[in-house]
C-alpha cells in the first residue's frame, strides 16, 4: 500500500469520524427530547414534539445515508489499534442498517411511534386495547416494512434484522434453545421456590405511608453509593421507569407509590445499573460507534446485576435496613425493618400480572410470552387484533393467572407502541449474563459482597469498569463476556443462582 493511498484512507476515516460525531450530537438531542416527552411535556405538545423528533431522526438518517458515505466506508483506513478498527466495523454495521431503510419510512415510523405512545398512555389507563389498535397497527406495519428492508439488505430473517438493531450478532436461532430450556426448567423451579417459601415464616411488609420526598432522598443517596455521578445525571419520575438522556447527562426515572417504599428503590437501583454503564463508557471514543454500549443484552445485564444479583442480596439488605428504618421512622414496626425480614420480602416469589413488578424467578415467563407474541406478529402468523387473547392464554399457561384487564396484559409495556420490536428477549439474556458476571466478580474479588454489606460498591464497580463498561463496542457481546468471565454466555450460573436463592 503506497503512502498516498494510506493518506487518502486516513482522510476518509477522519471524515467519517466527524460525521458520526455530528450524528452523535443529534442522538444526544433526541435523548433529551425523549426524556422530556416521558417526564415533563404537557399533553398538548405531543404533536409538535413528534414533529421535532421525526425531523431530527430524518436528519440523522440523511447524514448516515449521504451519497458518498458508502465510498468513504470503502476507502477508510483507520489507525492499526484495535478500537479504531472496531470503530470502522461499527460504522459499517450501522450504515448497513440505515441504508436499508428509505428516509420516508424512517419518518413514517417515527411519527407513528410518537402518536402511538401518547395513545398508549390513555389506552393503558382505560384498559382499552381496542382504542389503541389502529395506532399500534400503524407501528407494526412500519416495523414489518423496516424488518423486510433490512432483512433483504443484510441477508437475515426479518426478526433477526430487528434483533440485530438491539443486540448485534444475536439471532433467533441462538435464543430459541435458551428459551426452550428455561420453559422446561421454570415450572419445577417456581414450584420448588414456592414450596420452600411456604416452609418459612411469611415476611412482614413495613407499614406506610412512605412520603415521596423521603423515598427520593433515599434513592439519590443509594445512587451515589453505587457510584452514580450526580454531576452528570439526575433522577426524575415517569410512568414507566427508564434510563435515557445524553452523554454526560444520563437521566433515570422511577415511579413512587406511598404504600410501598421498596418498589421505587428497586426501580432506581435497576436504572442506576444502566446509568453506570453509560457513565463508564470510554470517554476517548465519545460520539463514535465504538464508544457506545455494546447492545441491550449487555446493557440489561448491568441493570439486573445491580437490582437482582446485588441489591436483593442479604449483604445489601444488611446495609440498607437501618437506612430504611431511619428514612421512614420505622421504630414501631416490630421486625418489619429487620434485614432478614426485608431480604425475604425482596426475594418473595409471587406470580403476578405486571412484568416490571415480577419476582426474579417468574420474570422469565413474562419475557417468553412477549417473545412468542412479537415473533408471531412480525412473521404475520398472528393478527394484531388477536394479541390480547393470545397473550392472556400464554400467561395462564406459564403462570396460572387469568388476565381480566388489558392493562394487566398486553397493554402494560411501552415497547411495542414505541416501536421497540426485538427488544424483549434482551431482558432475559441480560439476566443470564448478570448471573455469570456476578460469579466471576466474586471469584476475582472475594471481599466484594462483604463490601456491599458496608455500602461499598467500589470493588464491584472497579471490576466492571475495565471489563464491561470501558470496552464499549470494541468487541462482540460474546467476546466481552468470555474475556470477563472465562466462558461464553450460558445458563449455568443463572440456573444455579435461582436454585440457591429460592429453592435451598
Amino acid at each position: 500500500m503506497n503512502i498516498q493511498s494510506s493518506h487518502a484512507g486516513q482522510q476518509a476515516y477522519d471524515t467519517l469520524r466527524q460525521r458520526f460525531a455530528r450524528m452523535g450530537q443529534i442522538r444526544n438531542a433526541l435523548g433529551i427530547l425523549g426524556w422530556d416527552k416521558d417526564t415533563m411535556m404537557p399533553v398538548g405538545a405531543s404533536d409538535s414534539r413528534a414533529e421535532s423528533i421525526a425531523t431530527l431522526a430524518v436528519l440523522s438518517h440523511e447524514l448516515m445515508t449521504a451519497p458518498d458515505m458508502a465510498e468513504l466506508l470503502d476507502r477508510a483506513q483507520p489507525p492499526a489499534d484495535a478500537m479504531a478498527q472496531a470503530n470502522l466495523h461499527e460504522m459499517r454495521r450501522q450504515h448497513a442498517h440505515a441504508a436499508a431503510v428509505p428516509g420516508e419510512l424512517v419518518d413514517a415510523a417515527s411519527r407513528a411511534a410518537s402518536r402511538c405512545e401518547m395513545a398508549w398512555r390513555t389506552a393503558r389507563q382505560n384498559s382499552d386495547f381496542a382504542s389503541l389498535l389502529p395506532q399500534l397497527q400503524a407501528v407494526l406495519s412500519c416495523t414489518r416494512e423496516i424488518a423486510a428492508a433490512k432483512a433483504e439488505a443484510l441477508g437475515l430473517s426479518p426478526y433477526d434484522a430487528l434483533l440485530d438493531q438491539y443486540d448485534a450478532g444475536t439471532r433467533q436461532a441462538d435464543i430459541d434453545p435458551v428459551f426452550a430450556e428455561l420453559a422446561r426448567e421454570l415450572p419445577d423451579l417456581i414450584a420448588s421456590a414456592l414450596a420452600h417459601q411456604d416452609s418459612l415464616p411469611p415476611p412482614r411488609a413495613p407499614s406506610g405511608p412512605f412520603g415521596v420526598g423521603a423515598q427520593e432522598k433515599l434513592g439519590t443517596e443509594t445512587m451515589a453509593a453505587m457510584g452514580f455521578d450526580m454531576q452528570r445525571g439526575r433522577l426524575d419520575v415517569s410512568l414507566h421507569p427508564f434510563c435515557g438522556g445524553a452523554e454526560d447527562d444520563v437521566r433515570i426515572t422511577t415511579r413512587y407509590v406511598e404504600d410501598d417504599c421498596l418498589n421505587a428503590l428497586m426501580g432506581i437501583v435497576h436504572e442506576t445499573g444502566h446509568a453506570l454503564y453509560e457513565q463508564g463508557l470510554p470517554r476517548a471514543w465519545r460520539a463514535q460507534p465504538v464508544g457506545e454500549a455494546r447492545g441491550m443484552s449487555l446493557h440489561e445485564s448491568q441493570s439486573l446485576l445491580m437490582e437482582m444479583q446485588i441489591c436483593r442480596s442479604r449483604p445489601f439488605m444488611d446495609w440498607m435496613a437501618p437506612r430504611l428504618r431511619a428514612a421512614f421512622d420505622g421504630t414501631a414496626d416490630d421486625g418489619a425493618w429487620d434485614a432478614a425480614n426485608l431480604h425475604r420480602l425482596m426475594t418473595r416469589v409471587r406470580p403476578g400480572f405486571i412484568r416490571v413488578d415480577a419476582d426474579e424467578i417468574t420474570y422469565p415467563a413474562h419475557i417468553l410470552v412477549r417473545y412468542e407474541m412479537e415473533t408471531a406478529l412480525i412473521a404475520g402468523t398472528m393478527k394484531l387484533s388477536d394479541l390480547p387473547d393470545a397473550f392472556n392464554a400464554r400467561i395462564h399457561d406459564l403462570l396460572g393467572l387469568t388476565v381480566t384487564e388489558d392493562r394487566l396484559g398486553c397493554l402494560q409495556d411501552i415497547h411495542w407502541p414505541s416501536g421497540s420490536w426485538g427488544y424483549f428477549p434482551t431482558y432475559t439474556l441480560g439476566a443470564i449474563i448478570a448471573a455469570q458476571l456476578r460469579e466471576a466478580a466474586e471469584r476475582d474479588t472475594p471481599d466484594m459482597m462483604a463490601a456491599i454489606g458496608r455500602g461499598d460498591f467500589s470493588p464491584l464497580l472497579g471490576w466492571l469498569r475495565p471489563r464491561i463498561h470501558a470496552r464499549g463496542s470494541g468487541a462482540s457481546t460474546i467476546d466481552i463476556v468470555r474475556d470477563a468471565t472465562g466462558a461464553a454466555p450460558n445458563t449455568g450460573p443463572y440456573l444455579r443462582h435461582l436454585r440457591q436463592r429460592y429453592c435451598a
